[in-house]
């Protein structure tokens, strides 16, 4: 996936969530209809200006942007990794009684016990 296509994905979804349409928009960030579409198509690499119009238009920061940018494309990178299903076991073993902080000095735990994950 693109940088871009992430980025005009997070505009469009953005976007329908403030309740604005394609054309609103274009309006108040001042760019055509059909050059946002293609934004929000990942058809185009936006520049830094147009990302900065666009941003302040859905009232957002540039900052707030590119974070639901690095989450969605954390997201598609972990959807796109091969799953290993593996199966595990847990292991539990019981070990000698330990002293455990206490005000009195003769406290000691009874039921010590390990876990330890075994692939």
């Amino acid at each position: 996936m693109l940088l871009r296509q992430v980025i005009g994905n997070v505009f469009r979804r953005l976007r329908r969530e403030r309740g604005i349409t394609l054309r609103e928009l274009a309006e108040l960030a001042q760019v055509s209809v059909p050059y946002l579409s293609e934004i929000e198509r990942g058809r185009k690499e936006p520049s830094s200006e147009i990302l900065a119009a666009i941003c302040r238009a859905l009232d957002l920061e540039l900052s707030d942007l590119l974070a639901e940018v690095q989450f969605d494309l954390a997201t598609a990178v972990r959807s796109t990794l091969p799953v290993r299903l593996q199966t595990a076991a847990i292991r539990v073993t019981e070990s000698a009684p330990q002293r455990i902080a206490s005000t009195s000095p003769q406290t000691y735990s009874t039921s010590a016990q390990a876990f330890a994950l075994v692939a």
